[in-house]
């Protein structure tokens, strides 16, 4: 009766095991194809890539620049009598004098000192005490601990 049990139990578990197999050779299937679809479209992309340097390349190509611009601008060569002497430009513009100056630092320098009663929500001097017994003195007001 042991032995009989015994026999379905390793026949259960030599099926179990035959379904994970199975399954695992299912899943490494599916890998497979994924990986394959995924090389082939890397692959495309990689023929895009190349199509598109191929015609940059193209494009890019001085001759062709060259033709263009002869073709559709209207530019002509330079004449030494074009160049004009160093004493007929233009004035220099004015130097704007808050280029070279630090912004932060000057927003450091003109700014205004925090008031601390609003900023640490302090009682401001002779204002009454939330107790209402009259005014705060004068060292809770400024917020100095110990006076």
């Amino acid at each position: 009766m042991i032995l009989r049990v015994l026999n379905f139990v390793v026949i259960g578990a030599l099926v179990l095991a035959a379904a994970w197999v199975y399954r695992i050779k299912f899943d490494a299937t599916v890998q497979g194809e994924r990986l394959a679809k995924l090389r082939g479209e890397v692959r495309h992309e990689r023929d895009t890539v190349a199509a598109l340097r191929a015609e940059w390349g193209q494009l890019d190509n001085p001759a062709r620049i060259e033709s263009l611009a002869k073709r559709f601008l209207p530019l002509k060569p330079i004449a030494p009598t074009q160049f004009d002497t160093l004493d007929r430009l233009p004035d220099r513009p004015p130097q704007d004098v808050t280029a070279g100056a630090d912004p932060i630092g000057g927003m450091i320098e003109h700014s205004v000192e925090p008031n601390p009663a609003a900023t640490t929500g302090s009682i401001p001097d002779g204002a009454p005490t939330p107790d209402g017994a009259g005014p705060a003195p004068a060292s809770a007001a400024s917020g100095a601990p110990g006076q």
